[in-house]
């Protein structure tokens, strides 16, 4: 998700492998376009070669213009996309790929509901196509319907139980239902799966959001080991500590977060309120100025500035 669902951001996995193998006389390009590790670029590129040689006819070159339109769309290059996706579906009509990255388009363009109809039609021809129910339950998610949702996450990972991300996603509504225990579950087991840096951050917001810090704390350290030069982890860890009343651990925190990514403004506001806590006036005031610059009318920068008589 990141269920950015605005939480969710999917990757529409591609379904082509199991119907359209990469077999060896398709060469380099054809195993590049049906490459499960393949770039965006990659892709779209590999994809470009098999569809301009006019070597592939029926399913395999549906599956090219349904590859290629997954890497367009993960390039946000959407309009293009879906011209390659309806391509696909006129070439093969019966094959899911299509319809389910068809649907990924569709979300990311919020219509939200032609989404969930792509999806229903790669699922009908498709009942094992786990990314399709995931993928139904951002678009379910992203109209408010927070059940419908679960239930297909739950359909994913009932279909494929390694499936990390549908666990993330599932957590993530179950957060917003305030459900934490099952999404304490649902994050550790996306941590099992696939331990990076966002599956220890999600599991610490949900740790802050309960109020257990030193397990927030704990889980934002492990994503600063996994992704050490990521701005994240320190971050949310420098949060933690100030709540905590660590002052200094919390200023080298921010330290590092704004070392790594000197643009995010509240790093900025936050190491002023360490600065200040810990009497470097002089620090704070220029962080809260900094802060400012980057967001005009920030009002803790502006009440922190007049409190150091600044503003």
């Amino acid at each position: 998700m990141r269920v950015q669902l605005s939480l969710m951001a999917l990757l529409a996995m591609l379904a082509l492998t199991a119907t359209v193998p990469a077999v060896a006389e398709g060469g380099p390009a054809w195993e590049s376009c049906v490459g499960l590790t393949s770039t965006p670029d990659e892709l779209v590129k590999a994809c470009s070669t098999v569809i301009d040689s006019n070597s592939e006819t029926g399913r395999r070159l549906a599956g090219a213009y349904c590859n290629r339109g997954h890497g367009l769309t993960e390039k946000r290059e959407l309009d293009a996309a879906l011209s390659d996706l309806d391509e696909a579906v006129r070439l093969d009509p019966a094959h899911a790929c299509a319809y389910n990255n068809r649907g990924r388009v569709y979300s990311l363009k919020h219509n939200f509901d032609r989404a969930i109809a792509e999806y229903d039609q790669a699922i009908k021809l498709d009942p094992s196509m786990a990314i399709a129910y995931s993928n139904r339950g951002e678009s379910r998610y992203n109209k408010g319907d927070l059940d419908g949702a679960i239930a297909d996450f739950d359909a994913a990972i009932k279909r494929n139980p390694n499936y990390a991300t549908a666990y993330a996603n599932r957590g993530y509504v179950y957060a917003r239902k305030h459900d934490t225990a099952h999404a304490l579950a649902d994050f550790s087991m996306r941590i099992k799966l696939a331990p990076d840096l966002l599956a220890y951050i999600d599991r610490g917001n949900v740790y802050r959001d309960s109020e257990q810090l030193d397990r927030a704390a704990a889980d934002y350290g492990e994503a600063i080991r996994v992704a050490p030069t990521d701005a994240r982890g320190w971050r949310n860890r420098g949060m933690i500590r100030l709540h905590l009343g660590d002052n200094k651990g919390g200023l080298a925190d921010y330290d590092k977060a704004l070392e790594y990514d000197p643009a995010d403004v509240f790093s900025w506001n936050n190491r002023g309120q360490a600065k200040m806590r810990l009497g470097d006036v002089k620090g704070a005031i220029a962080d809260f100025r900094k802060a400012l610059e980057l967001k005009p009318g920030l009002q803790t920068a502006q009440d922190s500035l007049r409190r150091l008589g600044a503003l």
